[in-house]
């Protein structure tokens, strides 16, 4: 959520900002609300300081033995009236609070404007892999070896599920093993949390309310803050930890780890070539988390950054990782990195991480602040996410960039104690 202050004195250049985004805002009628919010706060305020002012006149009169009915009259009148003003003001405070819930995050300064046409590849590992044979894609690739089942996936799932068989759930399980350890490795915290969330994580991952529609719903009815929902990414559980809480200076920056995994509707997102695992209803992911210092984020946010990008270059998988223009970013932050492997069927790279700076976006929602050493003042964290990483994207990348003549996958040695074995070969019918 944005700080209505710094809309209030510089609203054309927070117009300005979110234009970036493509976003186009007219800040007149939440600047009249916050006058209107203002003066009533004031005119309230007069009208306890009359009614108590009266108030203690009663007692005194009463010794006097003078008639107090007037005063009571005259009491009753200023509650009356205070308690329409405090209705005008939560009336004005909603309106407020509504708007502000639906505008996106400020992109930082150095985000360029537009949308993924302005994204930019920023760095590659490794080269593309070339072949002397001709390859096959990851979908042919996983059935000749045996490790998905996709007609029984949607058989009992629908369309946009797949099951992991044999091989194919021993090498899942490896990349999951291997990014634990990799970030207990670097001092995380592991947390597992509930899969199912309250519409307040959702407002305050900044998800809700404008993509309340596209989370699977775990009760039907109208969208409210009894409204439960399957979570979609395991950050909209990790930045509700710390919700509505005060962190001391001393204990950040907290930096936390969690697998789940995640649901998604994707409605109207899927394109003839992203078959197979590339896009679905249902896929694994460790994401990272932490919370900072405003000055320390950005730092913060180069961690997350290169510790994903180790963690692909681990695999030995070829990508690039990319700078998102400002349309690009999640409405929720204010600068993203992808990471992204390349598909060499698709002829192009895809996102298996995510890592993104939401700034004081998400702390603002829930309330989630610090108190600096020898302070009683408090500020909004900054919170930042990175996937640390997804999964359903690195098996079919690992299947074509590592497939050899004869039908095989050559393993990443980095899985290979899990799965047991250095090769995957096709399975004879």
């Amino acid at each position: 959520m944005l700080d209505i202050q710094k809309i209030r004195n510089n609203p054309e250049e927070v117009k300005k900002a979110l234009q970036k985004r493509l976003y186009e805002v007219d800040f007149t009628e939440l600047l009249t609300w916050d006058q209107q919010r203002r003066s009533l706060i004031s005119k309230a305020e007069e009208k306890k300081a009359q009614k108590n002012k009266v108030s203690a006149q009663v007692p005194m009169l009463k010794k006097q033995g003078k008639d107090v009915s007037d005063l009571f009259t005259e009491m009753k009148a200023i509650s009356d009236s205070i308690k329409v003003m405090d209705d005008e003001l939560r009336a004005v405070e909603e309106k407020i609070n509504n708007f502000l819930a639906a505008l996106p995050n400020i992109p930082a300064e150095d985000v360029v404007a537009g949308g993924k046409e302005n994204n930019k590849a920023i760095r590659t590992y490794g080269k593309k892999p070339e072949f002397s044979f001709e390859p096959k894609n990851h979908v042919d690739l996983v059935n000749s070896l045996g490790l998905i089942d996709y007609e029984r996936g949607v058989k009992i799932g629908g369309n946009g599920f797949w099951v992991y068989t044999g091989d194919g759930a021993l090498l899942e399980w490896a990349l999951l093993n291997y990014f634990i350890g990799e970030h207990i490795k670097d001092g995380y915290q592991f947390i597992l949390p509930p899969h199912i969330l309250t519409y307040k994580d959702g407002f305050t991952a900044g998800q809700f309310p404008k993509f309340a529609e596209d989370v699977f719903k775990v009760e039907t009815g109208e969208v409210n803050e009894r409204m439960q929902f399957i979570l979609p990414t395991a950050e909209t559980a990790l930045i509700n930890y710390h919700r509505e809480e005060i962190i001391n200076e001393e204990d950040l920056p907290k930096k936390y780890f969690a697998y789940t995994p995640c649901y998604r509707k994707e409605a109207g997102s899927y394109r003839a070539e992203e078959r197979g695992m590339i896009r679905g209803h249902q896929f694994n992911k460790v994401e990272m988390f932490q919370y900072t210092l405003p000055e320390k984020s950005e730092e913060a946010l180069e961690e997350l950054v290169n510790k994903a990008e180790r963690l692909v270059q681990g695999l030995g998988l070829h990508h690039q990782v990319s700078k998102l223009a400002a349309q690009d970013c999640s409405a929720s932050m204010g600068k993203t990195f992808d990471i992204e492997v390349w598909i060499p069927s698709m002829n192009d790279y895809k996102e298996v991480s995510s890592c993104s700076n939401a700034y004081d976006y998400q702390a603002r929602r829930g309330n989630i602040r610090f108190r600096r050493k020898d302070s009683k003042k408090t500020e909004f964290a900054h919170t930042l996410n990175g996937s640390g990483l997804a999964t359903s994207r690195l098996l079919p990348a690992i299947v074509e960039q590592f497939q050899q003549e004869d039908g095989s996958v050559i393993i990443p040695e980095v899985l290979r104690k899990w799965v047991g074995k250095g090769r995957l070969y096709p399975k004879t019918k």
